[in-house]
């Protein structure tokens, strides 16, 4: 590549997509200078020599369609050791007879997606990454950007960008990637215009152990108060089983909640979700967030390009979020992938918008299916509720329908980016390490 940059790409946010979308492009466009620049300090000395799951762990769920990206990096022989596989989906409408089952077998699969704890997930990436020509910058955050004719010069500051810490310097390169979050702060400064839309909801997220073993079945259950999910999580104990829990409330009904003791938030879990699982015998550590539907008018400019959360945020309704996020990864992997063959400048504005345009039909799609759950299962008048008995009903017997459903859940039925690996499971020279 040009070798007037320091780098090719600058990745802003070392995270769940900022890790995947390094090791993507170490592996299907090895001759790329990546560099990723990340908040919190990384060492390979502190990676532990073995993963010890916690019971509070939070976690995210792998449609199938992300096991087969993951699988094409390389990646998933090592995820799968701490993955709950998720085989049966149960949907249903509380306090109302319709509901809906789909089944892995039903489409020739060993799962639906998976639950994986984000802590392992981010071991197993940079683990990979130590095997790869990637150059970290951490602890370290990307603190400004202007661009230049031939690509951006990007601004690095040492610490955690909080202004406390001093030194930085300045990088050129031919495209900047932004993956630092849904509260990204440098979206904000570099002035991306996002749209929010409040639900009006928090999600309360907690791991529940229960009397019945989840039998690998993940729960959607749609309440008056807003929607909960259930996910089968972690190794199970005697006589108990773990799953992922995903609370919507309103802030009331949060504040109230969260000052209750343990016993107290299992009866209220209870009553609302009910009996399926058995008896809600211990609640985790709790963390919450607000709701609100996040979008960007604009994800690219010339030289940068908006990523993961920091391009859109959904309702956790359907769990959609990071499996969205890493299918726009490798559409943008493919157009990178694309350029350079070609000799295109990376941060070129006809090739952000090629990738713009072959994500946005999946972005419109998967947001619409997320929203219109909420709007759908979130009207209580008699009528609403009669006609969403008749639906799921229907959804649970015409296999049209039900199929299509499914694929959704599994991430699968839009457009495949044509990724292709070069390393083809052969490991990269180790390079500038964290």
């Amino acid at each position: 590549m040009s070798s007037n940059h320091d780098t090719d790409i600058v990745i802003a946010g070392g995270g769940l997509a900022g890790a995947t979308l390094a090791l993507a492009l170490a592996r299907c466009v090895p001759e790329l200078r990546v560099t990723v620049v990340e908040s919190f300090p990384l060492s390979a000395q502190a990676l532990p020599d073995c993963y010890q799951p916690s019971y509070d762990a939070r976690s995210t769920a792998l449609a199938w369609g992300s096991r087969l990206i993951f699988d094409q990096l390389g990646l998933w022989s090592r995820l799968a050791e701490h993955a709950t596989p998720i085989r049966h989906i149960h949907v249903s409408d509380r306090g109302h007879f319709g509901a809906t089952r789909l089944h892995a077998s039903d489409h020739q699969q060993e799962a639906l997606g998976y639950v994986a704890d984000n802590r392992w997930m981010g071991l197993c990436l940079v683990r990979e990454l130590l095997e790869t020509g990637v150059s970290w910058r951490a602890p370290a955050a990307v603190t400004g950007m202007e661009p230049r004719q031939d690509g951006v010069r990007v601004f690095v500051g040492e610490g955690r960008g909080d202004g406390e810490d001093g030194g930085s310097e300045a990088l050129t390169a031919q495209c900047l990637v932004i993956a630092d979050g849904g509260r990204s702060g440098l979206r904000e400064k570099l002035g991306f215009r996002v749209n929010q839309q409040a639900y009006g909801q928090h999600a309360l997220i907690a791991n529940v152990s229960t009397s019945k073993h989840h039998d690998n079945t993940a729960y959607e259950r749609f309440t008056d108060a807003g929607p909960m999910a259930l996910l089968p999580h972690g190794p199970t104990g005697q006589g108990e089983s773990t799953s992922a829990l995903v609370w919507t409330l309103d802030s009331e009904t949060l504040d109230d909640l969260l000052a209750r003791n343990d016993a107290e938030k299992c009866r209220r879990l209870q009553a609302r979700f009910g009996w399926r699982l058995g008896r809600f015998i211990h609640i985790g550590e709790c963390s919450h967030y607000p709701l609100t539907l996040q979008t960007v008018d604009e994800s690219v400019r010339p030289g940068v390009v908006l990523v993961g959360n920091a391009a859109h945020t959904l309702h956790p309704v359907a769990g959609q979020g990071f499996n969205l996020a890493l299918r726009g990864l490798m559409a943008l992997v493919e157009q990178l992938q694309r350029a350079a063959s070609q000799g295109q400048p990376l941060g070129s504005l006809a090739v952000l918008n090629r990738y713009q345009a072959h994500h946005r039909q999946d972005w419109k799609q998967t947001v619409q299916f997320s929203d219109s759950l909420i709007e759908i299962f979130g009207q209580s008048m008699p009528v609403a509720a009669a006609a969403r008995d008749i639906g799921l009903t229907g959804l649970d017997l015409l296999p049209g329908a039900k199929r299509w459903f499914g694929r959704k859940a599994m991430g699968l039925g839009g457009r495949r980016p044509g990724i292709s690996p070069a390393t083809s499971g052969q490991r990269e020279p180790a390079g500038n390490k964290p």
